[in-house]
């Protein structure tokens, strides 16, 4: 969910709101617009939100810098590339308003390859609902089985699923490979299941 800057100065600490004023400036002034392989000043306030406005907040405030600056596909791809596992969610949760339509695929896919569920349950939110091809979108769904990421991060997961015989097939697999090697199937795989109306 995008906040707005009133909405972050209701919720974050009264002495954090000269510096995200400050960081909202810089992100919509000219020089904050700045050439595609060219880091902007507003980019080291992306990195030290959580440090000035509290981890529970930076999220927000990173996606408000991203949308003040008008951020485009390559400063999304150098912070993603460049920043720590925070900053990489971040640029993932930020993406539906940004408007970079397919071109930011390769780093929902790259974050969809790690293991860290941080990363995975931020990859397969509006973004990936609306631009990952079936295959991929297919596979996502078994990684958050796999990684134990809740399907509720599944953005429009009744939508997709609804119909989906391939998909239906892949939970069965994973249902029985898991019972084959002891371990328990998660809850998640038959509601999953369920929603493709194919359930055994």
């Amino acid at each position: 969910m995008t906040l707005s800057r009133a909405e972050l100065a209701d919720r974050i600490a009264p002495d954090a709101l000269p510096w995200l004023d400050a960081a909202l400036a810089e992100a919509a002034a000219p020089a904050g617009h700045t050439a595609p392989d060219t880091a902007a000043p507003w980019e080291l306030r992306f990195a030290a939100a959580g440090r000035h406005c509290g981890q529970d907040h930076a999220d927000a405030v990173r996606t408000l810098l991203l949308q003040e600056a008008e951020a485009g596909l390559a400063t999304l791809t150098r912070l993603y590339h460049q920043g720590t596992a925070a900053e990489r969610r971040a640029v993932l949760l930020a993406l539906p308003p940004l408007g970079t339509g397919l071109g930011a695929l390769p780093l929902v896919e790259d974050a969809l390859r790690t293991n860290d569920t941080r990363l995975v349950a931020a990859a397969v939110g509006p973004y990936a609902a609306a631009h990952l091809g079936a295959h991929g979108w297919r596979h996502a769904v078994l990684k958050c089985l796999f990684t134990e990421v809740p399907l509720d991060a599944v953005a429009d997961l009744a939508v997709r699923a609804r119909g989906d015989a391939e998909l239906a097939r892949m939970l069965r697999d994973f249902a029985a490979e898991r019972t084959a090697a002891g371990r328990p199937v998660p809850a998640d795989l038959h509601r999953a299941l369920e929603l493709t109306g194919e359930e055994s």
